[in-house]
Formats: structure tokens, C-alpha cells, sequence
């Protein structure tokens, strides 16, 4: 018996840290492939003599991940001046005017656009809603409320949200559900997540209780 315990208790220590180095490294696996191609692309125009070093850059791990967030961060600095808006709307009317190209880059924009906005509402509110039936709850997310013509259609009174699956929370659900039939819970995003990944067995640290009906949204308003 004390043996399993301490088997356990050892594997409750070194798992999360190994699932975590595991993610790190395959993150870093990933870059560093990203970064080879790039490499590779660039030897195709520079001459036999230049090959030796592109071949340095190739062994030093890590190397993509360093590049990819330096890249990141000055696009970032670029974009937040006017000279800087002025050519993400010259790339943004590049974009849109390719056949097919369009569809697929303005969804993604929109998408990424309103889940990271710093003034957006998506994935900041956990909820509880009856799923998949009347009487079993569980725990979403609310990503706003239903507009054009499906909102003409179900009424003012729906709110949209994102239900997790378990333990993957990045695929889910979408659902529009009656402002009446939602609880919106006191508990932060990482607070709910953790609950649903770790399918309730990991409880948050606080209990506390659910606030009325309603989503935040319509709370304020």
C-alpha cells in the first residue's frame, strides 16, 4: 500500500513538470522547423560560399522561438504607430482582393480580432449552461450575443457561447442559449479552464456562489 501512495504522490510531482517541458520542446521543435524552411529558402538564392553559415544557423536550437517573438514584437511596435497602420491596411487590401485568399484570411482576422482584443467581451466571462440536456450543467464560455438575421430570428433575449470539450478544451461547442438559462459564475477564465481539463477534479480554490441569470453583457445594460 505505501508502496502505490508513494508511486502516486511521485507521479503527481513529475507529471505536470514533464507534460510542460514536453509542450516547451515541441513548441521549440515546431519554430525551429519553421525556421529551417526559412533558412532553406533563402539558400536557394545565396551562393555556395554563404552555405556553411545558414548550416550554423540550422543547429542552434532555439533559435526559431527567439526569432519568431522578435518578429512578433516588432511588428507589434510597427503596427501601433500611424506610418505602421497605414501598411497593415495597404496588406489588409492586398489580402482581400485574392480569390479564395479572402474568405479564409478576413475570417481569421475577424476571429483573432475579437478574441484578443483588449476591449472585447469573448472568452472573459465563464458561464454555466444546461448541456447536453435539461438538468445536466456545465461550464462556457460566453463569446457575445447572437446578431443580424439569426438575432432578428431568436430575440434579444440569447446570449452565444463556447462550450469546451474535456480534457481538450480547444474543440467545443457553439451555442445560443436564453439569457434566463444562464448562470455566469465569479471564477476566472484560467479558473474554469483548469476546471474543465482537469474534468472537476481539480475544483477552484475559492467556492463561491453563481451570480443571477443572465450574461454580463446583459447585467450591465
Amino acid at each position: 500500500m505505501h508502496l502505490k501512495k508513494y508511486l502516486l504522490a511521485g507521479l503527481l510531482v513529475w507529471l505536470p513538470l514533464a507534460i510542460t517541458v514536453w509542450v516547451l520542446l515541441w513548441l521549440m521543435g515546431l519554430f525551429d522547423a519553421i525556421f529551417s524552411g526559412v533558412l532553406s529558402g533563402l539558400g536557394s538564392f545565396m551562393s555556395a560560399s554563404r552555405q556553411p553559415d545558414l548550416d550554423f544557423l540550422r543547429e542552434v536550437h532555439g533559435l526559431g522561438v527567439v526569432l519568431v517573438f522578435a518578429v512578433l514584437l516588432i511588428t507589434g511596435a510597427v503596427a501601433s504607430n500611424v506610418a505602421g497602420r497605414w501598411w497593415l491596411k495597404q496588406w489588409d487590401h492586398l489580402f482581400i482582393h485574392i480569390p479564395f485568399v479572402k474568405s479564409i484570411y478576413t475570417s481569421v482576422k475577424k476571429v483573432s480580432t475579437t478574441l484578443f482584443s483588449s476591449s472585447g467581451d469573448a472568452f472573459r466571462t465563464a458561464v454555466l449552461v444546461q448541456y447536453p440536456c435539461q438538468g445536466s450543467w456545465t461550464i462556457a464560455f460566453q463569446t457575445g450575443s447572437p446578431k443580424g438575421e439569426v438575432a432578428s430570428i431568436l430575440g434579444d433575449d440569447m446570449v452565444s457561447v463556447y462550450v469546451p470539450t474535456t480534457p481538450n478544451p480547444t474543440s467545443g461547442f457553439f451555442l445560443m442559449v436564453p439569457v434566463s438559462e444562464v448562470r455566469t459564475l465569479n471564477l476566472s477564465v484560467d479558473q474554469a479552464l483548469t476546471y474543465v481539463i482537469s474534468m472537476g477534479a481539480v475544483a477552484p480554490e475559492e467556492t463561491v456562489q453563481a451570480s443571477t441569470p443572465g450574461a454580463t453583457e446583459h447585467n450591465q445594460s
